[in-house]
């Protein structure tokens, strides 16, 4: 039996007694109820009290607000998690949101495939951005990007869920290589957009993260000089107040439409598929080459399956100079899990030992080239020397390599 059929069949055990009790509790209200009701039986006392008695008590009001209590899935997480439902926009500003909600309404079917795609990612997504405590609209921005597609590229170069080009990936420590692009690994890809976002935002923005998703998109340097334009006018210099290049322009507007639907899909004919609000994948380190037929095997899960967790090992194999994460189905029984990390203990220590506390940065390196040579992610090496542009990496200086 998986972790997740036995927490399923806990949770149902233990709302079918609440449930049961709070029915016990509400008969005999209503049975004494039923008594006070009944004038025949009132004295002279009950009359005096039948105003009282003749409305709901406050257990009944109790019990039905017990029952209805909200369904429990990634799209209700998510919807919780939504920071930008009451902003108040002008006339005009709405009206481009309007717009989109048209576009995306008129094609339901559209929709429900983007948001089939979605099912492996959305519930982690959504729980990374509240563990930042950033909107929950930031996780659709796949959904305007890339409509979810692990493997979506542009034939501008972009690539992955978040649509990284090669130049903006590389500064973010995405390594690249002809084993692995951490482009198109989601849980690499999600962090490094998400750090991208925040990043610009202090930076540039003073928080404005709808400021710096244009910048996502166009890039700082346009989206600076328009905001300077807008000020020179006397405008406040906000998103909507921009005169930005037309893909851009509608960015924002494109995220706040499908935001506005998910939101409530029945008010627009839209459905959603059933998503766990678990993540539907566990990561697994290894320190170890693998391929994927091997853990397949191994794992007894068709490779097609592993194929999709792990869309970043283009040649089909996990080689721990480039990655040492596998992503694997959710309920893949963790014996075999242990199985398939057997020696990575020994190989890790082995490697920590022969690691040196520092680097000192030579001519034409980067990052990721640094990260990988010594078995760190370019997430783990910025985090460690308090890096906020890995672009402004400088030949002579010295990295801290462990956090010894």
């Amino acid at each position: 039996m998986t972790y997740r059929t036995i927490r399923q069949r806990l949770l149902l055990g233990a709302g079918s007694t609440v449930i049961m009790s709070l029915l016990l509790a509400a008969a005999a209200n209503s049975q004494a109820s039923a008594i006070q009701y009944d004038p025949s039986q009132r004295s002279a006392s009950d009359s005096r009290n039948a105003s009282a008695s003749d409305h709901p008590t406050a257990s009944h009001v109790h019990f039905w607000e017990e029952l209805m209590l909200e369904p429990q899935d990634a799209w209700s997480k998510l919807r919780d998690s939504f920071q930008w439902r009451e902003q108040s926009l002008s006339a005009k500003a709405q009206a481009r949101v309007d717009e989109w909600i048209d576009h995306y309404r008129s094609s339901p079917e559209n929709i429900a495939e983007i948001t089939g795609r979605a099912s492996p990612w959305l519930a982690w997504i959504t729980q990374q951005i509240s563990d930042r405590n950033l909107p929950g609209e930031l996780a659709l921005i796949p959904f305007v990007e890339s409509s979810f597609d692990p493997n979506a590229r542009s034939h501008r170069g972009a690539a992955g869920l978040w649509q990284f080009m090669p130049g903006t990936g590389d500064a973010l420590g995405l390594v690249r290589n002809g084993h692995y692009d951490g482009r198109l690994d989601v849980v690499t890809s999600t962090n490094a957009a998400l750090d991208y976002l925040e990043m610009q935002a202090d930076q540039w923005y003073e928080g404005d993260l709808q400021l710096s998703l244009a910048a996502y998109n166009a890039g700082a340097g346009t989206v600076n000089k328009a905001k300077q334009r807008a000020e020179n006018q006397g405008l406040q210099g906000s998103y909507w107040d921009l005169n930005l290049p037309q893909e851009t322009m509608q960015y924002l507007p494109k995220l706040l439409a499908i935001a506005k639907i998910i939101d409530d899909p029945e008010r627009y004919n839209v459905s959603l598929p059933d998503i766990h609000t678990e993540p539907a994948f566990a990561k697994v380190k290894l320190e170890h080459s693998v391929t994927l037929s091997e853990a397949s095997k191994l794992l007894r899960i068709d490779k097609s399956a592993l194929a999709e967790l792990n869309p970043g090992l283009l040649n089909g194999a996990l080689n721990p100079s480039s990655s040492q994460t596998l992503l694997v189905p959710e309920d893949v029984d963790h014996d075999v899990l242990a199985e398939l990390s057997n020696g990575a203990n020994e190989r890790q220590a082995i490697a920590s030992a022969n690691t040196p506390d520092t680097y000192r940065v030579e001519s034409g390196d980067s990052l990721s080239v640094i990260a990988s040579r010594y078995n760190l992610s370019a997430q783990e090496l910025m985090r460690l020397n308090e890096i906020e542009r890995p672009e402004a990496l400088q030949a002579g200086q010295l990295l801290t390599l462990s956090g010894r």
